[in-house]
């Protein structure tokens, strides 16, 4: 069955689609024998939306979608929404501001709740965002919560990374500045018709000539007021352009480590159950014979 679904996908099923993402999400037994059933994913450029709350993230993603829809291209979104580390359902719903992408058959949407996830990226979003390059999408959007540990984590996942930003970020920006400069493929000053703007897009240009390497191409600053489309159409010019180049082995090699890293360390950590290890901690504590560096050693 689960390979079926996965000739399906091929054939651009989106129920089969959906049906598989959904296997995954629930980790249905057998779904990791469809994730190793795929093929050697094609070229399909990966383009991670992060920043901080409040930056219009969702409301730029819903302007490229309709810029990619307008040059009759594909696309898949995944909107991570913040959880409840409680009860684990979606505290925000990303897709209502895209409702209007729902029937139209270029666009694929889909949101993922973080499930109580600190980094602000879905525990699954690498095997989900593989399963959809089976569908041969022209462009896989993947937008995070940014809730901090995220702007840095979606470099894993990405091929390009879009941080974007607003004109009152400026000491935020000094704060999250050595993440950020690292990770960042393009910068967005996005809600760029308010006031200080162009100061605010002019220092984080000069913040980060000081940071380019000899040699290293620097990172362009896009100014967009998204609300009103403004500046989109130019974004994804340069989005199009990194993703001529983000083929190059050297970075296409990186990824795929940094991907197979995070795969291995949560195999390898499937089977620590915290509720576990407080209970034997507890035991232990009560002997007075706890020693931490001694007691993770069984492990």
């Amino acid at each position: 069955m689960l390979k079926q679904i996965a000739q399906d996908i091929l054939q651009k099923n989106i129920k089969s689609l959906a049906r598989g993402i959904s296997y995954i999400e629930n980790e249905v037994p057998g779904y990791e024998l469809l994730l190793e059933s795929l093929p050697a994913a094609p070229g399909i450029p990966v383009i991670g939306i992060t920043g901080p709350p409040g930056a219009g993230k969702s409301t730029l993603v819903d302007a490229l979608i309709g810029e990619l829809v307008k040059r009759q291209k594909t696309v898949a979104v995944l909107c991570v929404d913040p959880s409840s580390p409680f009860n684990m359902g979606a505290l925000l719903g990303d897709r209502i501001r895209m409702s209007a992408w729902y029937q139209n058959p270029q666009v694929f949407i889909r949101s993922l709740a973080t499930r109580g996830s600190l980094g602000g990226l879905h525990p699954k979003v690498i095997e989900i965002t593989d399963l959809l390059k089976l569908a041969a999408f022209d462009y896989i959007i993947v937008e995070t919560v940014g809730v901090g540990q995220s702007e840095v984590e979606i470099a894993g996942l990405a091929d390009i990374t879009v941080v974007v930003l607003v004109p009152e970020a400026g000491d935020e920006v000094q704060t999250m500045k050595a993440g950020l400069m690292e990770i960042a493929d393009i910068f967005v000053v996005n809600k760029a018709d308010r006031p200080d703007a162009e100061l605010f897009a002019r220092n984080l240009r000069s913040l980060l000539v000081s940071d380019v390497i000899a040699d290293a191409k620097p990172v362009p600053v896009i100014k967009t007021v998204a609300s009103s489309k403004e500046g989109v159409a130019e974004l994804m010019e340069i989005i199009v352009q990194e993703g001529a180049d983000w083929h190059n082995n050297n970075k296409k090699i990186w990824l795929l480590a940094e991907r197979a890293y995070e795969l291995i360390q949560r195999k390898r950590m499937k089977d620590v159950d915290k509720h576990i290890l407080k209970e034997s901690i507890e035991a232990l504590v009560k002997q007075g014979d706890f020693n931490l560096y001694r007691f993770i050693q069984q492990f």
